[in-house]
């Protein structure tokens, strides 16, 4: 009966190669739920959630600028409650081995508030809550349901990918799942054509439509890992003495505490960028709504690219070296942004920002499971999260109260609070490179 022993892992011991590789059922199946959850943060959280708030709230320079601050403050306050809970959810995964039990509910409930926020925007009515108009306020809370439910959903994702590969394929197969997410925003695009001229609503419900068909491969071909025997049975916020018994670790996980830091800034000048890069481009730069799609698509094209050549460079020249290389890209796109006085050098930025991007979830993921031991990595990947729900309050809340106290100068408010997150990938740079690194060669 020691058989149950054995399974540690699904992953094989010797490396693929090629479409052996990338067609195996475990890592295809786990990479299509990059694709599905993709189109979730590109078509809602990227692109017709701000432009939305813009239709509602907007309608000239400063209250563009208030729009903006609605979209940070509420992406903002969702981490929050991320911040408060990802840690323990990295600690369910430790104690019971099971990620895919509750990544599944948890993607359900993202994908059915999305569909409420559908309903809401088509809700003709009056009435007033929260001093909003209430398809309006009914849309706020619908959103922050959804991405709540989504990001929480990540946590037990992301570990997967040590389950399904040995270390010699970690990158290939992270640069695979980002690169096939990428392509999921491809496909996510395809409702753009039957959405109306300042009627971005009615993209919410098609979209709730395509995550959930997407899920679909995950959902019913993926296999979970055996689940552990529980030993002791503890009360879920018990685990907030786990995390502090991690933290009191850091001496001798050094490296993943320094990355850790080092991504807090990181993750501020990406998800803050995301957020908001729909409204800056339309209000600050000019661009249409449909230039503005199109420069998301050859943004999205530069993602795919990136997170397939970072995962080569990764595996050649070590995670630790490459991610200063996206940090590089990342900071002069920012710059380029924040100095966008016409459209190409948008255009520009936006292919640059793009690679950054792809490459960023590349790096991060393999430098996690190269630095963390395996008996802790759910932990970690809880605290992993941790980090970058902090920086997703911190970097949104940066930048909306720099719009909200500059509204009045209009567009300058805006360039101001981009160039700012510029300063924070300095200080995650510098952070970074004090990290105590040696690649493994398994």
């Amino acid at each position: 009966m020691a058989q149950p022993q054995l399974k540690r892992s699904t992953a094989p011991t010797t490396p693929r190669r090629g479409l052996a590789l990338y067609f195996a059922l475990p890592i295809l199946s786990w990479a299509f739920y990059d694709f599905a959850n993709t189109i979730f943060s590109s078509n809602i959280v990227t692109i017709f959630f701000p432009f939305y708030l813009q239709e509602a709230v907007g309608g000239n320079e400063q209250m563009n600028q208030i729009a903006s601050t609605m979209i940070t403050y509420t992406n903002a306050l969702v981490s929050v409650f991320l911040v408060l809970l990802s840690p323990l959810f990295g600690v369910w995964i430790d104690r019971t081995g099971k990620k895919k039990a509750y990544l599944v509910p948890f993607t359900l409930i993202s994908i059915l508030a999305t569909a409420l926020m559908g309903v809401s925007a088509m809700w003709q009515t009056d009435a007033e809550l929260f001093g909003l108009s209430a398809p309006l306020a009914g849309v706020l809370v619908a959103f922050m349901f959804a991405k709540f439910f989504f990001n929480s959903s990540l946590v037990f994702y992301d570990p997967m990918i040590s389950d399904i590969g040995t270390k010699q394929e970690l990158p290939l197969i992270s640069g695979f799942g980002v690169a096939l997410g990428y392509c999921g925003t491809l496909i996510g695009l395809v409702v753009y054509p039957f959405v109306e001229k300042n009627h971005s609503y009615q993209a919410f419900l098609p979209s709730a439509a395509l995550f959930l068909l997407f899920c679909l491969p995950m959902f019913l071909l993926y296999k979970d890992q055996p689940a552990k025997q529980v030993q002791e049975r503890k009360s879920f916020f018990s685990g907030y003495q786990e995390i502090r018994e991690t933290f009191r670790e850091a001496r001798a996980h050094r490296g993943i505490f320094l990355f850790m830091i080092a991504y807090f800034f990181f993750n501020d000048a990406i998800a803050t960028a995301i957020s908001v890069m729909a409204v800056y481009a339309k209000a600050v730069v000019g661009f249409t709504t449909g230039q503005f799609v199109l420069l998301y698509l050859v943004s999205t094209v530069s993602s795919i690219i990136g997170s397939f050549v970072f995962g080569h460079i990764t595996k050649r020249v070590g995670a630790k070296k490459a991610l200063l290389y996206v940090a590089a890209i990342l900071l002069v796109a920012l710059a380029m942004a924040a100095l966008a006085f016409n459209q190409t050098m948008l255009w520009i930025c936006g292919s640059l920002y793009g690679m950054a991007m792809g490459a960023t979830w590349v790096t991060s993921r393999t430098l996690i499971v190269e630095l963390t031991p395996a008996e802790k990595r759910g932990q970690f990947f809880g605290l992993f999260a941790f980090s970058g729900k902090v920086s997703s309050i911190v970097g949104p809340a940066l930048y909306g109260t720099i719009t909200l106290l500059l509204a009045e100068h209009g567009n300058l408010a805006s360039r101001v609070a981009i160039g700012s997150l510029g300063i924070l990938v300095l200080i995650g740079l510098a952070v970074h490179m004090r990290m105590p690194y040696q690649r493994t060669q398994e």
